[in-house]
């Protein structure tokens, strides 16, 4: 089983393909089997990189939630980045995963080549409401183990995949019910629950220089004003929106969120991906 020794706990990897490195960095209720469909796909031209992160088994489960954190997840990718021998690479993440994507181009712009950030932003329209909810789903963890999150795949945002694919939908949620309770409340509490909302970012969105792609479905409410935003703030980013889409956009809809993102790949390694022009007018009055 391959483990790296990253800032003091194993991360389990995965590495499929051979060529220009691309890292998946999976949401809350997915893990590294959660890009099984995108590691087909993109290992025929890339070397693909899969891992799942701290407190998500077969990764080490750190008992202490100090030991989570939004900077702890950007430094745990770069260390993984640092024992893999990998400079710079294209960094692909959806929703917690993300989150992770963005804030590593932001902290460490000289290792990314690229940033895709799809299905980001749940929780910046009300952050307090969703602190709250996010505390007390720990803790119905804590108390009740991943039984108490049996209905979390069901929300507004996840029955997409549900009517989309059925076969599919009951894989991703007999995955996510086989998490450990312990790491998954860890990861509640001292990641998505501390972490800013995107609206507060604006000054570090507008430091991005790195080629952005953000991606969003298009009935995943709580992400698309975090992705508008985001693409207002970020002069190289562009923006993907995914008709009758819900949150696992790479699930519901591979075949369009693979070659989506090879396109932008594509047209990165051309050196084609180009900052906005803003144009010298006042815009249009119509």
């Amino acid at each position: 089983m391959p483990l790296a020794d990253v800032n003091g706990v194993n991360l389990f990897y995965e590495k499929t393909g051979s060529g220009y490195p691309v890292i998946f960095c999976h949401e809350f209720a997915g893990d590294y089997r959660s890009w099984d469909l995108q590691v087909g796909h993109f290992s025929r031209l890339y070397e693909v990189i899969t891992y799942c992160a701290r407190g998500y088994p077969p990764s080490d489960i750190p008992k202490s939630v100090t030991s989570y954190g939004q900077e702890q997840s950007v430094d745990d990718l770069k260390g993984l980045m640092k024992f893999l021998s990998i400079d710079k690479a294209h960094i692909v993440g959806l929703s917690m995963g993300g989150n992770v994507a963005l804030n590593f181009g932001i902290a460490n712009p000289d290792m990314a080549s690229s940033l895709v950030i799809a299905g980001t932003g749940t929780g910046s329209d009300d952050p307090l409401i969703f602190r709250e909810r996010v505390l007390a789903m720990a803790d119905g963890m804590r108390e009740n183990g991943m039984d108490f999150m049996s209905s979390y795949v069901s929300g507004p945002a996840r029955v997409q995949l549900e009517n989309k694919s059925p076969k599919e939908y009951e894989l991703f949620r007999n995955q996510f019910m086989e998490h450990s309770a312990e790491g998954s409340a860890n990861t509640f509490e001292g990641v998505l629950s501390k972490r800013p909302p995107i609206f507060e970012l604006e000054r570090k969105l507008r430091s991005i220089e790195i080629p952005t792609l953000i991606m969003t479905g298009d009935e995943d409410d709580p992400c698309i004003n975090p992705s508008l935003f985001m693409k207002q703030h970020i002069a190289t980013s562009g923006l993907a929106v995914f008709p009758r889409s819900g949150h696992a956009i790479n699930l519901e809809e591979p075949d369009l969120f693979n070659r989506v993102i090879s396109e932008f790949l594509g047209l990165v390694q051309q050196g084609r991906w180009e900052t906005r022009d803003f144009g010298e007018g006042t815009g249009s009055l119509t």
